[in-house]
């Protein structure tokens, strides 16, 4: 087997039974993580990594004792499930973090396969945790690896024997790859496959709102869609323009966006706006698209000929098709269990509830505003996930 150790303990053995003994909420685990988050937050580290910002709020020491909270219950005692493998994706390079996060913040022993794929932000946040590790209880670096290792089935097959619970984020097809090799009978799996994400600009409460509310509201648009070059799961593919008559709204966000991505230096390189070009004269030869525009090379907008017809697979960074619909209630026919993320602007709370209410939970699991759609949560693709991190013992 050749692993090669980004972060623990490299002198023990991966598939050996560990000793030491963590409890929900470990008070060495609480400072660990949050020591990690004082590093992320930095103003060199922001400046770079705008994206791990994000990160280091959630691991501050309110949210991590909110968290565990979360993991609290007056009718049973909580402990740690166990051992956890965690397998995130190459394409969301923070998102091994979170995850890990929670599990050890439940007390779990866990390895995390860290792709070789993984970009520079990954590299950023392994810097910040061996930082820390090397002044930190000798119990994390014990209980707490991290690895990379390339396509090995017999190490992702030893590590599957070796869990109590399995953590899969990607693709359907990665998810199905890795569920190849089996569990104990005691254990299982927690996936997280393809999902598809929609953003929603209400026509009416996008002309009630201030110019500075709507330019606010693109940048947090824009943060969505481009730190993960529209990428991440919860990233918009689709923007539905919901009321009558809406070309002006179109056209002010479009010119907005444009804006705000040239002042945020954000870009997209050739070989990507070549695919995404390809990709969206394949979608418009499917007759799906009725208009595209190609302002510049970091948007592309194109209008969808009805709503069953909104993209559900990756079409490149900053590819926006738009549709009209009468009311939020119009899209609940067009979404199903592959959706996960709903982000919005301009509509009252009322339409939200009666739109989820209507989805009855047949898709959509998270309705947002923008700027929000990559913030993540302890509930996430509809898993309360500090509780699925532990089980529980009764006693009567």
């Amino acid at each position: 087997m050749s692993i090669r150790f980004r972060f623990g303990d490299s002198s023990a053995d991966l598939t050996a039974p560990v000793e030491d003994r963590l409890t929900v909420g470990d008070p060495r685990v609480v400072d660990f993580l949050a020591r990690v988050a004082r590093k992320l937050l930095a103003p060199a580290v922001a400046r770079r990594h705008p994206e791990l910002g994000s990160l280091g709020f959630f691991m501050r020491p309110a949210e991590l004792h909110r968290a565990v909270s979360r993991m609290r219950r007056e009718d049973a005692i909580v402990f740690p499930r166990g051992n956890v493998f965690h397998v995130p994706p190459a394409n969301v390079d923070t998102i091994f973090v979170y995850s890990w996060a929670l599990s050890a913040l439940a007390g779990n022993h866990n390895v995390v396969r860290i792709s070789e794929r993984s970009a520079n932000a990954a590299d950023t946040i392994l810097e910040a945790l061996n930082e820390v590790l090397a002044d930190a209880d000798p119990v994390i670096g014990r209980t707490q690896r991290m690895v990379t290792y390339g396509r090995d089935d017999a190490v992702t097959a030893a590590l599957s024997q070796w869990c109590d619970l399995r953590v899969i984020w990607g693709g359907d097809a990665a998810v199905e790859a890795i569920r190849k090799h089996p569990l104990r009978p005691s254990a299982r799996d927690l996936t997280f496959p393809d999902r598809t994400s929609w953003a929603a600009i209400s026509a009416a409460g996008w002309r009630a709102a201030e110019p500075a509310a709507r330019r606010a509201a693109v940048v947090g648009f824009s943060n969505d869609t481009y730190w993960f070059d529209q990428a991440a799961c919860s990233s918009p593919r689709t923007v539905f323009l919901v009321g009558a008559e809406t070309a002006d709204v179109r056209a002010e966000f479009v010119d907005l966006l444009l804006e705000v991505v040239g002042q945020r230096g954000w870009q997209v390189d050739a070989a990507m706006a070549v695919e995404k070009r390809v990709n969206a004269y394949g979608l418009a030869a499917t007759g799906a698209v009725s208009r595209m525009e190609f302002p510049a090379n970091t948007v592309t907008a194109m209008s969808l000929a009805a709503v069953p017809d909104a993209p559900r697979r990756w079409i490149g960074a900053g590819a926006f098709p738009f549709a009209e619909v009468g009311s939020l209630l119009d899209l609940v026919p067009a979404m199903n269990r592959q959706d996960q993320t709903f982000s919005h602007f301009g509509f009252a709370p009322a339409e939200l509830r009666a739109f989820a209410l209507e989805l009855g939970g047949r898709g959509v699991d998270r309705i947002v505003p923008f700027g929000q759609a990559l913030t993540f949560s302890a509930i996430w693709d509809g898993y309360d996930l500090p509780r699925e991190f532990t089980r529980l013992t009764t006693v009567a």
